[in-house]
């Protein structure tokens, strides 16, 4: 019987980095995480992962790399609606060296706009809904010519001149059993990627994902949709040893746990236990995202985070106003976000504040409110968003149909350009509005100097490393 060895490229294409996180070089880890999933299932297929950040690789260098290894498959990363247009760049790079190479994109944006993306690109040949892993490898069983592509679910192709949209792909039942991603198709980097701002240069940087799903439903938050309201997290055990694999392997020391909405509770207590036993938790930092009620409620683990060697916490503040927070349907009270930036930074963990501007019913005075709500919060470091209606949101399905929408470019749609004007601003103003958040708490000298000569190293660093990245020079010119 012969064996039919398939060409697949995934690719990360050339882009650049949100300005607001400075200067960092993540892994690939979702490509990664396909690649090691085809292959631990089809050992005949030859996979390159092209990196285009961490290989300096411009779109004429991606154009010779796909010259050269002639891809039957291409699957460049889709992580964000803001990169739609660079994934579109990718695919219709490579239809133009070679037509046949068959042309797949997947994640957030497409998924909830597969239909309306075919249509739009005819460079573009299937879309994967959802969780991709099976799906991508049924799609290569096709080419192989093992199945028929109506038989693959979770996927909306081109047949013709017709789109066909087949059913949908149940999500696996656990993901315990995934591959470690496949890092080492990138070995040579491993040691490159690094998060400045967070970790400093010279620290390896690896993203670890211990869950998929959320089980909130913020309207803004496109983890609802895509995940259809589930959540499911991999084991302790299995978390720490991908920890572990990295810190042996590759010499990793700083980790971000990608989930959404990790929670804490006996779970995390676990993770925390399996670090601390394994004896490396003093020579690793580590990050994650939080909410602010979940850090209150378990404030009792909050020291034990830290010794194990999370560093640094994303809490989702969003609002000072609880009827802006209700419009997110996020069920917090103002006052449990303060308890919780005030307990991390007790615990000498490094306490980001998120926050969002632009709801419905914003106005210039509930925007000061907001700033005079941050500047008695005094997180270590503040991040105002502008609230984006992200394709897939609740807040999107509403902006649309209520003709919110004045700007349908989706490179814009990075939380940092207005998107929609409110009910008391224009686009313009809230563009201004968000300028004013930084200005009013990066301006404070007092909050610039303690930051420079603070006793928690990361805050030491960020500021120093904001200073001399001239963050705030870098929002002005967004208008």
């Amino acid at each position: 019987m012969t064996v039919i060895a398939l060409r697949i490229m995934f690719v990360e294409p050339p882009k650049d980095f949100w300005f607001v996180m400075g200067e960092y070089l993540p892994p690939p880890l979702g490509i990664l995480a396909l690649a090691a999933y085809i292959r631990e299932y089809d050992d005949s297929l030859e996979i390159e992962v092209v990196d285009c950040q961490a290989e300096g690789i411009r779109w004429e260098g991606l154009g010779e790399r796909i010259e050269a290894f002639r891809p039957d498959l291409i699957a460049p990363s889709a992580l964000a609606t803001c990169n739609t247009y660079r994934v579109i760049r990718t695919i219709g790079m490579s239809k133009e060296i070679d037509p046949t190479i068959t042309t797949v994109v997947g994640g957030q944006h497409f998924s909830t706009l597969a239909q309306e993306s075919l249509e739009a690109y005819p460079e573009l040949d299937i879309v994967v809904r959802g969780e991709g892993e099976q799906s991508l490898l049924e799609v290569i069983r096709y080419l192989k010519g093992e199945m028929s592509l109506s038989d693959v679910k979770g996927i909306t192709f081109r047949q013709n001149d017709r789109i066909v949209v087949n059913p949908d792909r149940p999500f696996f039942e656990e993901i315990e059993d995934l591959p470690f991603p496949a890092y080492d198709l990138v070995e040579g980097y491993m040691k490159d990627y690094h998060f400045t701002m967070m970790a400093g240069r010279a620290t390896p940087f690896a993203l670890v994902e211990a869950s998929r799903g959320c089980p909130h439903n913020c309207n803004f938050c496109t983890q609802c949709y895509f995940w259809g309201g589930k959540w499911r997290s991999k084991s302790p055990k299995r978390i720490a040893d991908e920890f572990e694999h990295c810190y042996n392997t590759f010499g990793t020391r700083f980790f971000w746990l990608t989930d959404d909405n990790f929670g804490l509770g006996k779970r995390t207590g676990e993770l925390c236990n399996e670090i601390i036993n394994r004896g490396f938790a003093e020579d690793i930092m580590w990050f994650m995202q939080a909410r602010c009620d979940d850090i209150v409620n378990h404030q009792s683990l909050v020291p034990r985070l830290r010794k194990a060697g999370l560093s640094w916490i994303l809490a989702g503040v969003e609002s000072h106003s609880p009827e802006t927070l209700a419009s997110f349907n996020k069920r917090i009270d103002p006052s449990v976000s303060k308890d919780a930036i005030q307990l991390l930074k007790n615990n000498d963990i490094f306490a980001q504040a998120t926050l969002i501007i632009g709801d419905r019913s914003d106005s210039h005075d509930t925007i000061q409110g907001l700033r005079n709500y941050v500047n008695d919060l005094d997180p270590d470091i503040a991040i105002t968003m502008i609230l984006t209606p992200l394709p897939g949101t609740a807040l999107y399905t509403e902006a649309d149909r209520e003709g919110w929408i004045e700007d349908r470019n989706w490179s814009h749609y990075d939380m940092i350009h207005a998107i929609m004007p409110t009910e008391h601003l224009s686009r313009e103003e809230v563009q201004e509005e968000l300028y004013m958040c930084y200005r009013s708490f990066y301006g404070s000298m007092k909050r610039r100097i303690a930051g420079v000569f603070s006793s928690n190293k990361f805050k030491r660093r960020t500021y120093r490393y904001m200073a001399r990245q001239g963050v705030m020079s870098a929002l002005r010119r967004l208008f």
